[in-house]
């Protein structure tokens, strides 16, 4: 079977669109997030400067990776932000999932989440409680 042309332009074109979207976050739930974040609240505060074991997280949608002022970071996380990465929903998760795996050597005890529904709902409720 041939794809007439008419249909393979058509059919091309909704392939760029969809592979120019690129892989998008599911929506999450600020709500659940909330909760989600108590897990993180040992280590973590959403008030600017102020830093625990953790770096603040308040303004972490934008920023450069281990450049908080303040807070010394692990020379992994430092040499992970002068690749030129970003803290977007994308990264955010990605660390979240897998912190040692996604930055080998970086000092951040925590296993990660490995729900990726908890994760999105945790994202969520970051970006609205000042992550931003």
């Amino acid at each position: 079977m041939t794809i007439h042309q008419p249909r393979r332009a058509a059919f091309a074109g909704f392939a760029f669109l969809a592979l120019a979207a690129g892989p998008a976050l599911a929506e999450g739930d600020p709500g659940a997030g909330k909760t989600a974040f108590r897990k993180c609240t040992a280590c973590h505060t959403l008030q600017a400067g102020r830093h625990r074991v953790g770096p603040s997280l308040a303004g972490l949608f934008g920023r450069v990776p281990g450049s908080a002022e303040g807070f010394r970071y692990s020379p992994a996380m430092t040499a992970f932000g002068a690749t030129g990465a970003i803290w977007d929903e994308a990264t955010v998760d990605a660390y979240l999932a897998d912190p040692k795996g996604f930055i080998a050597g970086n000092r951040m005890v925590f296993p990660g989440l490995k729900d990726a529904g908890e994760r999105a709902d945790l994202i969520a409720f970051l970006k609205l409680a000042g992550g931003q």
